[in-house]
């Protein structure tokens, strides 16, 4: 394993004022970067999260704008690609932006790191979901070497796995040293509900599960489970997510793809119920009928790859997790308040349509 320094370092993060990308970028400055360049046109990110840090730049934009593209500087040293169209959902709602934000990104990015000869890798944030078995039955561990299905269930689960393919041929053809990490469900501080642009579903504010789950809870109301809780998913804390794409950075072999998971399989009851115990809400779980789109009911991630070849591993329990996420949530209420409060003349009409 090839361990590259970040010390004094050029590092573009693209999406770098997003959840994890916000996260990373903090984690970049205890490295003292020569440089940290932060791309993010906001769309569903808050400026707030963007990192104030000697050497820090931030870039209003989208990674597809050809003026912005050519005004990177090219002796970048590390590139982090973390933009994306959140998530199954939106891109189900609106196909055209999935691709503009997240199949497009990707192609139009490498074809500009294709001309930055300085860089050592580029991190691509790929996700589980892509290549786990289709199974409401027992789960497998989901293995780098599983076969990718070629009925996937949303354009962002499409859009994913085609940055992967992308990757792997700009790699052979133009030798560019891309590492593919694959996401499992993180969670943990600096999720924003409600962050950025109102995307055209209610998917826009309740994005992620937990981070709902924590806000209805800390609210008194009820977390609402789908088929009976049964689903399950692998749950990484933030910190270690961002851990694994530093190691991937610094000693990922170019061109292959790593797990970022946790390993332990959680069930989505089993997260309610911590979630209401961690936060006292008493009020009972809402049973909802399952989504009639997800068919990928659990899965978890195998880590043993990125263990055995970048001595990662993911550290925090989901229990402390959860309690640090609780506790970062209560002290950023207001800041989540107007993000969510930004939406809801269209959160009103979604919900009116729906009944």
């Amino acid at each position: 394993m090839t361990d590259h320094p970040l010390a004094q370092s050029r590092i573009l993060v693209v999406g770098g004022a997003g959840f994890v990308g916000s996260n990373l970028c903090r984690r970049l400055l205890a490295e003292s970067p020569a440089r940290l360049i932060i791309l993010d046109n906001l769309l569903s990110a808050e400026s707030e999260n963007v990192p104030d840090g000697k050497g820090v730049e931030f870039v209003h934009g989208s990674v597809t704008n050809d003026r912005l593209l050519s005004g990177l500087p090219d002796d970048v040293d590390y590139v982090f690609h973390l933009a994306t169209y959140h998530g199954n959902q939106s891109s189900m709602h609106d196909p055209m932006a999935d691709h503009e934000n997240n199949t497009l990104t990707t192609l139009k990015l490498l074809e500009r790191v294709k001309t930055m000869r300085a860089v050592r890798a580029v991190v691509y944030a790929s996700a589980g979901c892509t290549v786990a078995q289709k199974t409401f039955d027992t789960a497998a561990a989901t293995q780098e070497t599983d076969p990718v299905s070629l009925y996937l269930d949303s354009p962002y689960q499409i859009s994913k796995i085609i940055g992967e393919f992308y990757g792997n041929y700009y790699f052979a053809r133009h030798g560019v040293p891309f590492v593919k990490a694959r996401f499992q469900n993180v969670y943990g501080p600096g999720e924003i509900l409600g962050a950025g642009e109102w995307r055209g579903t209610p998917a826009t504010v309740w994005r992620n599960v937990t981070p709902t789950f924590i806000w209805k809870a800390l609210n008194g109301e009820a977390l609402p489970v789908e088929n009976g809780g049964m689903a399950t998913r692998d749950f990484i804390y933030v910190d270690d997510i961002v851990e694994g794409l530093v190691a991937c950075a610094r000693g990922g072999k170019p061109g292959d793809v790593y797990n970022l998971a946790s390993g332990i399989e959680t069930s989505i009851r089993e997260l309610a119920e911590l979630v209401n115990e961690l936060t006292g809400n008493r009020t009972p779980i809402a049973l909802q009928p399952a989504r009639s789109w997800d068919r990928s009911g659990k899965r978890y991630g195998d880590p043993a790859k990125a263990r055995a070849e970048l001595g990662f591993a993911a550290r925090v329990p989901l229990r402390d997790g959860l309690a640090r996420t609780v506790a970062w949530t209560r002290a950023n209420r207001p800041l989540i308040e107007r993000a969510i409060a930004r939406h809801g003349r269209f959160m009103r009409q979604a919900e009116g349509a729906a009944r």
